[in-house]
């Protein structure tokens, strides 16, 4: 087999193949094979029909259609092993010769990932914000646990900011009743944001028993988007008692013995998470310094289905109902043109990113081993809320197991040149990357690229201002 390669742009190839008929000896007699099980001829057993006879019976041109259709992904493939041309999607070949019994000819015409010129990491500097850990910090931390260890009792008086409520509500939509829109005890806490625009203004205020309108749009439902009349009861009216912050309710909610203890914990813990969100926007700088410094040519294919997968994913939303799509761009201040123009430059910088992290992890060699990709798939699943099994499941039968390897890899990638760049803070100091991206701290660093923000995660850091022995309600 022969192939050439034409470079079309810095994205595209054409890749010519030619054939010898001998080297398609294999897939004839695959071909002759699989219709003598599927042809009858008196005299012969299933199977075991002459080529001669099979191809008198079907036709030649039956049989090449079947060989060269079979034959075209195989010799594409080792076409592109031959060329060393790192291909992205699918191509679009055409048969451009059929020489029966000489030559098989086509081309390819696909995407391929374009040469980037990456260049001297120590020649970039980015500056972050420096580490602050404020008295407030620790307060906010301390109020969270306490309110985590807190009682619920009946308050006599109108409902306040941060009380427990149980409600009823209705709404109407132009004298309709919207079924969806309604609940009887609905549980809430006044000010958390968590139900309806609205809500939490009409409620303070009311008494047990007191009830009060507003209107509100509503975001689901066969009434989605639409100005609603909704009418909210309060029940039932709790305020939550907190423990007193001394060193028995640290030896309640921890396991230290002093209050002074405790704060000391909380504020260690405080310094992990802010070293974290300072690694954090280090990696960001220095992903947007590059983006900024590099030109990296996007495959036209590639953003494009991209843009077509996120126009997809809000009309699918909307059950696939363009006049609802337009409404809501419209209720949003929006238009189709402007949402397809943000999908086309949200899907530009996601597609250079991709690129770019490919390139550096190409040449760093970065590997991602079977403990890492199995690491990055438990915390997926937990982040998701599903079993590792089934997380597997889905991400397998999707066939999405090499995008989360890619993402691995791609994270691995940058963080390798962090400590190459020259990093500083606001203040003038120097920072030492080295500390914070695993070299000394055994820190791992994942990158979630699900909207392309890449993340630093640390592993005794995931929850570590979560950690509840309660519930909001015990």
């Amino acid at each position: 087999m022969k192939s050439t390669v034409e470079q079309l742009s810095p994205t595209r190839v054409r890749i010519n193949v030619e054939v010898p008929f001998e080297e398609l000896k294999g897939d004839f007699d695959r071909a002759y094979k699989s219709l003598a099980q599927q042809i009858r001829i008196p005299g012969f057993r299933p199977g075991k029909a002459p080529a001669k006879l099979i191809e008198a019976r079907v036709g030649r041109g039956a049989i090449l259609e079947q060989v060269v259709n079979d034959a075209l992904p195989g010799k594409y493939s080792e076409a592109v092993t031959t060329a060393a041309v790192k291909v992205i999607g699918q191509p679009d070949i055409e048969i451009t010769k059929i020489d029966d019994g000489q030559q098989l000819e086509f081309t390819a015409e696909v995407d391929i990932r374009p040469e980037i010129a990456l260049p001297d990491y120590s020649a970039i500097s980015v500056t972050v914000d420096p580490i602050e850990i404020k008295d407030e910090d620790i307060d906010e931390q301390l109020q969270s646990l306490r309110a985590r260890f807190g009682t619920l009792t009946g308050a006599n008086r109108p409902a306040q900011n941060g009380d427990f409520v149980s409600i009823d509500l209705s709404a109407t939509v132009d004298g309709k009743n919207v079924e969806e829109a309604s609940a009887t005890g609905l549980s809430h806490e006044v000010g958390s944001g968590e139900l309806i625009e609205g809500l939490d203004e009409a409620i303070i205020g009311l008494s047990v028993g007191e009830s009060k309108e507003f209107t509100s749009t509503l975001v689901a439902g066969d009434f989605a988007n639409q100005e609603a009349v909704v009418t909210v009861t309060v029940g039932t009216v709790k305020e939550r008692e907190l423990p007193e912050a001394d060193d028995e309710f640290a030896q309640l909610a921890s396991e230290f013995d002093t209050l002074d203890e405790l704060k000391a914990d909380l504020r260690e813990r405080v310094g992990r998470v802010r070293k974290v969100e300072q690694a954090g926007a280090i990696r960001d700088k220095v992903l947007e310094s590059l983006l900024e410094s590099i030109e990296i040519p996007v495959p036209d294919a590639v953003v494009k289905a991209e843009v077509d997968a996120a126009i997809h994913d809000a009309v699918h939303g909307l059950d696939h109902d363009e006049e609802k799509f337009a409404e809501l761009l419209e209720s949003q201040g929006s238009s189709r043109e402007e949402f397809e123009a943000d999908a086309q430059k949200s899907a530009e910088r996601s597609v250079k990113i991709q690129l770019l992290l490919d390139a550096i992890a190409e040449a760093e060699n970065t590997q991602v081993g079977q403990e890492e990709l199995t690491e990055r798939i438990i915390f997926q699943a937990q982040r998701y809320g599903i079993a590792p099994e089934q997380f597997i499941q889905q991400i397998q039968e999707a066939n999405q197991l090499g995008a989360i390897f890619a993402d691995i890899r791609r994270g691995k990638a940058l963080a390798s040149i962090v400590d190459r760049v020259s990093v500083s803070d606001t203040e003038g100091n120097s920072i030492n990357t080295a500390e914070l991206f695993g070299s000394e701290s055994g820190e791992t660093i994942e990158v979630d690229d699900e909207d392309d923000d890449i993340e630093v995660i640390e592993a005794a850091d995931v929850n570590a201002l979560e950690e509840a022995a309660s519930d909001d309600e015990k």
